[in-house]
């Protein structure tokens, strides 16, 4: 007599990054005996997948953790485990602190969850398994996407080799490791073949790749390959390093009608002595000059990037800096985090911690500078015609869709003011009308 499938929930927290191993763990667990369910109240198995990079992602984290466990303590679901970068992290705190979870996972553990599951049904003592992340998948390994049907997320590389003193990411992920361009470019076929129409190329460090493998393998190589994939419309890169971005690839990024002008490029800070203190290997001005290289040969470039405020040591001389940074270099899309003291990392044994209330400060002066900045931006495309994939109805009823310039999930949206008979995944040509201070409103002229 064959088994009932055991029912199986996950819920991924953090980046893009961690949502491939989601997906990856479904891929497993689905060619084997369980069924995937969308809601954790309907499952015997509930897999958190956390993030445990800074304060907010940790304490999100906890909190779902302590949601879910109460589906257990109600006796509707079996076993709750929990995986990802917060269980590599802290393996044996955990454990002693939350009792109702089953099992901690670490991120190199992936590719085997589901023997670690049938482990843990013969010895239920053991209850995390947490090595040196060497995991890298692949074209053929298992995945059931999350995403909609016409977009996707392709790490190309896991691990990160910078030693920046703010961030504990090398510690929960291992060393760079990269696919092989074939195997990449297989994935992306396969992909475009499934009606994959945008594809967001993810990594820690996205130039760095290949360059581990010692064998000519770089970005550039590997997106000469992907622009000659069939029914590939948009390929994006996610996740840069001021690193390597050197002429012959901002070229193809320019000339190519596949890749997006879009460039996510983290550069944290402007200040010399501040970029010293991270670790980061790029003074202020050459900062300056790799975003002036970006614009120059890039034509249309939406540059989005990430900075910190209040960092150890950030005086007010160093903070203006960064303002006028900001001001200078009218970033179209700009995430601003407020520096947390990390366990384990070089910058937590630094000395002159700004207190909380004075990053809130700075934090909020920078957001509201990027708020205006992004309406002034937003306002200079009214009248101009966009390429616009289109996302579905939103919960209001109104269709929208996103630029070249909108990366899912993260970026803002372009609200279509006149009905059409378009689904999720068609393009079409939109004429803006409107600017908000991140979304943008627009008429369909044609598909």
């Amino acid at each position: 007599m064959t088994q009932p499938k055991q029912k199986f929930n996950i819920i991924s927290l953090g980046c893009a990054r961690n949502l491939v191993d989601s997906e990856v763990m479904s891929g497993l667990l689905a060619q084997d005996h369980y069924e995937m369910v969308q809601e954790p109240a309907e499952a015997d198995v509930v897999l958190i997948n956390t993030c445990g990079f800074i304060d907010a992602a940790k304490a999100e984290s906890i909190d779902t953790i302590v949601e879910i466990s109460r589906l257990k303590q109600e006796g509707t679901l079996r076993k709750l485990v929990v995986a990802g970068c917060l269980s590599q992290r802290y393996p044996q705190e955990l454990a002693t602190e939350l009792p109702e979870v089953d099992l901690f996972i670490g991120t190199g553990e992936i590719p085997r969850i589901v023997n670690i599951l049938r482990e843990h049904e013969r010895n239920q003592s053991r209850r995390h398994y947490v090595g040196i992340p060497e995991y890298l998948y692949d074209h053929v390994t298992p995945r059931l996407r999350s995403t909609p049907s016409y977009t996707a997320f392709v790490k190309v590389s896991e691990g990160c080799d910078h030693k920046c003193a703010f961030c504990i990411i090398p510690k929960l992920r291992g060393p760079h490791r990269s696919r092989s361009i074939e195997s990449v470019v297989k994935e992306a076929t396969m992909l475009a073949q499934s009606g994959v129409k945008e594809i967001n190329l993810i990594a820690q460090d996205l130039t760095a790749y290949g360059r581990d493998r010692k064998d000519g393998t770089t970005l550039y190589g590997l997106l000469k390959e992907l622009v000659h994939v069939p029914d590939l419309v948009w390929i994006r890169l996610l996740y840069a390093y001021p690193n390597f971005l050197d002429s012959p690839l901002l070229d193809l990024i320019d000339k190519s009608e596949k890749i997006c002008k879009y460039i996510d490029i983290p550069f944290q800070h402007v200040s010399a002595g501040i970029l010293k203190s991270m670790r980061r290997g790029k003074s202020g001005s050459a900062v300056q000059a790799t975003v002036e290289k970006l614009r120059e040969s890039i034509s249309g470039l939406t540059l989005r990037s990430s900075l910190i405020v209040g960092f150890p040591g950030e005086t007010e001389e160093d903070f203006q800096a960064l303002l006028d940074f900001v001001e200078r270099t009218r970033f179209e899309r700009l995430g601003v985090f407020k520096y947390s003291i990390e366990d384990g990392t070089a910058a937590a044994n630094l000395a002159d911690h700004v207190d909380e209330e004075e990053k809130e400060r700075r934090w909020q002066e920078v957001m509201d500078l990027q708020a205006s900045i992004s309406r002034n931006n937003n306002e200079a495309l009214i009248g101009s015609i966009q390429r616009v994939i289109i996302d579905g109805i939103d919960e209001t009823g109104q269709l929208i869709g996103r630029t070249q310039g909108h990366a899912p999930e993260v970026d803002g949206a372009v609200y279509l003011q006149n009905p059409a008979s378009l689904g999720s995944g068609d393009f079409a040509d939109v004429k803006i009308t409107e600017a908000l201070e991140y979304d943008l409103s627009g008429e369909i002229q044609h598909v």
